[in-house]
């Protein structure tokens, strides 16, 4: 299959590298990765050990089947602009955040389908990409039900040897990701923490009720997900990702804009009732991103 991953930096890379030995990928990035990739390859190590070699550039194709999306959550809008000189048939969207795949799909004409991936990656020097925990990429439908474009693209993934689920089941699959995020995210960004420390009081407490807000808002929006399931998850994602920066303390240590607006900020918008918990954590976030004007 013929493949462009747009945004390759940690998780597009590594998603990419993988796909790389099966299927015929195109890495769309920034130098000085991209170059080296040209020149040397792309080296995966950590939990996976390989070198793969995959093409890569800083413009996209004249033509794609499938375009995978890695891009942060406000750059989708300028992703979409983008990727219709590629034209591809299918696009599949594995960002964090929720209405990416309603922006893709406003901008171009292939099938767009939902995805969230758990796999951990880490970008450490330009051209080498760390995998900090194998986990699953899960994709179907974005409004729900049966794809055959869903099972084809899944099939694609499971051949080249990454663990896929397909799933008639994704609008429920986003919030619950979301509501991990929510837990997770703005509280180790702004305690500079790993994401271990929030096994304990009084971060767990703040975590859960960032998680279980915006089970809340899931259902307020008509999808049934649970606060038990909800913070059941979060407990397991920070025990087994409990070494790991989240990637929005990596992006205040870089001074960077963060997705804070596609993550607590998203359940901030979306809520009909109070939502105190992502209220503050977006409210925190935004003032430290307009103070170093990252945000109008």
């Amino acid at each position: 299959m013929q493949i462009l991953v747009f945004g390759a930096g940690s998780l597009g890379s590594l998603i990419g590298g993988l796909l790389a030995d099966t299927h015929d990928v195109t890495l769309v990035g920034r130098d000085p990765h991209v170059s080296t990739v040209q020149e040397q390859g792309l080296a995966i190590t950590g939990d996976i050990e390989a070198t793969t070699q995959p093409a890569a550039d800083t413009t996209v194709p004249d033509s794609t089947e499938l375009a995978i999306v890695t891009v942060k959550s406000y750059d989708t809008d300028a992703a979409a602009r983008t990727l219709r000189a590629a034209d591809p048939d299918t696009v599949l969207s594995l960002q964090n955040g929720l209405g990416n795949e309603e922006t893709l799909a406003e901008s171009l004409d292939g099938t767009v389908l939902a995805g969230t991936c758990t796999y951990g990656a880490r970008l450490d020097t330009p051209g080498v990409v760390a995998c900090t925990g194998v986990g699953t990429v899960t994709l179907g439908a974005r409004t729900g039900g049966h794809s055959r474009e869903a099972d084809r693209i899944g099939g694609a993934f499971q051949q080249a040897g990454i663990e896929t689920a397909v799933t008639t089941d994704m609008p429920r699959k986003l919030w619950e990701k979301l509501a991990i995020n929510a837990g997770i995210n703005a509280i180790t960004a702004l305690a500079r923490v790993e994401n271990g420390a929030l096994t304990e009081e009084p971060a767990s407490d703040l975590a859960a009720r960032a998680a279980t807000e915006t089970a809340q808002v899931a259902r307020e929006n008509g999808v049934k997900l649970s606060n038990e399931r909800v913070t059941d998850e979060l407990v397991t994602v920070i025990e087994t990702t409990a070494p790991n920066r989240s990637s929005m303390y990596q992006d205040l240590e870089a001074g960077q804009r963060t997705e804070i607006e596609g993550i607590n900020g998203a359940v901030r918008e979306r809520a009909n009732e109070p939502v105190p918990v992502n209220e503050t954590l977006t409210a925190l976030i935004e003032t430290w991103e307009r103070e170093r004007n990252l945000r109008k």
